[in-house]
């Protein structure tokens, strides 16, 4: 496992993150997305990982409510990591220190849409209650998950309620 560092993201990394984002992801232009969700006054949580001087990779978290609760969530996405440094740990450790970061600041539930198995390994669930803000389609129900950072169990039921940016239905479909 390589040497790296986790840090709150800076202006200054933006024009880094187009690369980041291309390789990462070469079938999807998820920049306008980060673009936006960076924009925004309040509710983010953006890490990076450095390792060797490079920006080896990126998350972001985004507050948001659930309907008809009253409990403090956050929306896991995306999280990109450079091809060359996958399999490295980087990915593990930007959300652990997320996840760190979101307890301390009282979030209590974090929600992502993503593959099971390497969501797993961080500790999420399958099979929430919460809805995501449109319906997914079945090949991708396993993929919506969560994951309780305290004593509050996640809400029975309810609809993830998100931010402008998040409110595109082609982000939640293949």
């Amino acid at each position: 496992m390589s040497a790296f560092r986790i840090r709150q993201s800076r202006p200054n990394d933006i024009p880094a993150f187009d690369s980041l984002y291309s390789a990462a992801f070469p079938d999807e232009d998820l920049l306008p997305l980060v673009r936006q969700l960076l924009g925004q006054d309040s509710g983010i949580l953006s890490l990076v990982a450095e390792a060797e001087a490079a920006l080896a990779g990126h998350i972001l978290f985004t507050s948001c409510g659930i309907s008809g609760s009253d409990t403090s969530a956050a929306l896991l996405a995306p999280l990109a990591v450079a091809p060359d440094w996958q399999r490295q740990g980087i990915g593990t450790g930007l959300i652990r220190e997320g996840l760190t970061q979101l307890r301390s600041a009282g979030i209590s539930q974090v929600y992502v849409l993503g593959d099971p198995a390497y969501y797993r390994r961080s500790g999420f669930k399958t099979g929430t209650g919460v809805a995501p803000p449109y319906p997914l389609p079945e090949q991708w129900r396993d993929a919506w998950q969560s994951l309780s950072l305290g004593s509050i169990p996640s809400p029975a039921e309810g609809r993830l309620l998100l931010p402008e940016p998040w409110l595109q239905p082609a982000l939640w479909s293949p």
